[in-house]
């Protein structure tokens, strides 16, 4: 199986890819935050000795984080999170362009060296998810805290950006902001194969625009984005689950292998699956709208270039 590579390498502008990049994460995060902070409080909350649990679904969890910590709750850890996202997808998906082009042969790449340029993509960006996803995993976790501690009638100081990251630093020094660093980066390159291989394979089946670029209609490659994101999300949850629970700071884990171990032994295998529904319903739309939106070519009509699909 090959994927039809459309612009050739001499051609291949890193800056505007930037730029798109960057666009389309800040809108695609900010689209569905609230989401992901509701993911990660469903993949880390503790369950009881008879089985209770604080949130009980999806829904559930909405209801009572907006009913303790109000609408704009739900965009804690937002701030260092859409900061940071700028470069992070801006690297993401320029480095899946890059590596497609340098992979390519004349004009084509195989399924085998698509997959590598999008493995290649996330272990460049594996560099910077995992301290911004550390900081705002503490950040999204201190709220959960805080409306236990006023359960029990105790308050707990507002815990902001600037505190836990001076927090990891006093503690661990700067390589304590790549704690789970080695389960994000299997999480993150395997997304990446999965993920950038199939929605270009996707988007090339579907309907092309009649203006005779040969690019996919609009819903086509939202769709595209849509679907590859949720396959690549499924596959990973596992990983997620156990990333989540060390950056989150639990003590109890000695590690990657003793999470995996420990879980397993006292929740069982669904437990690596928790908040499993709740990230495709993050990263699906994300990932198609930030897709969609990096097919626009914001960054060429900025810089008054011609824009060329590359993926």
């Amino acid at each position: 199986m090959i994927f039809p590579v459309e612009q050739k390498r001499a051609e291949f502008g890193a800056l505007p890819k930037i730029i798109n990049g960057g666009i389309a994460g800040v809108i695609g995060v900010t689209c569905v935050y609230p989401l992901d902070m509701v993911k990660t409080r469903l993949q880390n909350q503790p369950i009881g000795p008879n089985g209770e649990r604080m949130y009980n679904s999806i829904a559930d969890c909405f209801r009572k984080m907006i009913a303790s910590e109000g609408y704009f709750g739900m965009y804690r850890g937002s701030f260092v999170n859409i900061l940071f996202v700028t470069p992070e997808k801006a690297i993401k998906l320029t480095a899946n362009d890059y590596f497609r082009h340098r992979l390519a042969s004349d004009g084509v790449i195989s399924l085998p060296r698509a997959g590598l340029a999008g493995g290649l993509a996330g272990l460049v960006q594996m560099l910077i998810t995992t301290p911004v996803e550390l900081v705002k995993i503490r950040l999204q976790e201190s709220g959960r805290v805080a409306t236990l501690a006023r359960a029990e009638g105790r308050e707990v100081p507002k815990v902001t950006t600037l505190g836990v990251t001076k927090k990891v630093i006093q503690e661990h020094g700067i390589f304590g902001f790549y704690k789970g660093m080695a389960i994000t980066a299997q999480r993150d390159v395997l997304f990446s194969v999965i993920y950038f291989p199939l929605m270009s394979y996707v988007n090339d089946l579907g309907p092309r625009k009649s203006d005779g670029s040969g690019e996919a209609v609009f819903y086509w490659s939202l769709m595209s984005g849509l679907f590859a994101g949720m396959v690549g999300a499924i596959s990973v949850t596992p990983m997620d689950v156990i990333k989540t629970r060390l950056q989150a700071g639990n003590k109890e884990y000695a590690g990657v292998i003793d999470c995996y171990r420990k879980t397993l032994k006292h929740e069982g295998v669904t437990a690596f699956f928790k908040g499993g529904l709740c990230r495709i319903t993050v990263l699906a739309p994300m990932y198609g709208i930030a897709q969609t939106i990096y097919f626009l070519g914001v960054g060429e009509k900025i810089l008054g270039l011609e824009y060329k699909k590359s993926v």
